[in-house]
């Protein structure tokens, strides 16, 4: 019998000390990590300064989807486009200067440097497409509210019925 008691004392004393060293825990964080994504960019710190458009894909050698990313872009590169890679062992420099702290971050800057697009984290070959389209070319690329909804042409839109 005594030793139950001891053992029933010894595990509310353990329970005891549990609960309090939960409760000293801090609570997770509220607000989600911000990452910062530049808005204008010096042209001149990278290639092709005489081209239209400059995409700059910021990586990191350690990012794993980094490479998948550097691929997809390399596809957008042409006589009105520079495509360049800026790794951050490479170049921390332009990665401190313009505050990129996550990789991969695409961004489309035009012949002045104005970021027109960006992409936080690795984008579909699709989205880049229709991003670089988009800009070259305004009105190419349909937004998701001209598009209906499925199995409705944009043509056949509630606005437009009843005209």
């Amino acid at each position: 019998m005594e030793r139950l008691i001891i053992v029933v004392g010894v595990a509310v004393v353990a329970v005891g000390i549990a609960l309090l060293l939960q409760r000293r825990q801090p609570d997770a964080p509220t607000q989600p990590a911000r990452y910062h994504v530049p808005r204008q960019l010096d042209r001149d710190d990278f290639e092709g300064s005489d081209r239209q458009w400059l995409v700059a894909v910021f990586t990191s050698a350690t990012c794993g989807s980094c490479a998948d990313t550097m691929l997809k872009a390399r596809q957008l590169a042409g006589d009105e486009v520079v495509v360049q890679e800026v790794e951050v062992s490479a170049r921390k420099d332009l990665h401190d200067r313009y505050g990129v702290d996550a990789v991969p971050t695409v961004v489309l800057a035009d012949s002045e440097g104005v970021v027109q697009a960006s992409f936080l984290g690795p984008p579909t070959a699709t989205d880049l497409w229709a991003a670089m389209a988009e800009l070259r070319e305004p009105g190419t690329v349909r937004s998701e509210c001209d598009r209906g909804s499925p199995g409705q042409s944009a043509s056949s839109s509630p606005s437009s019925e009843g005209t």
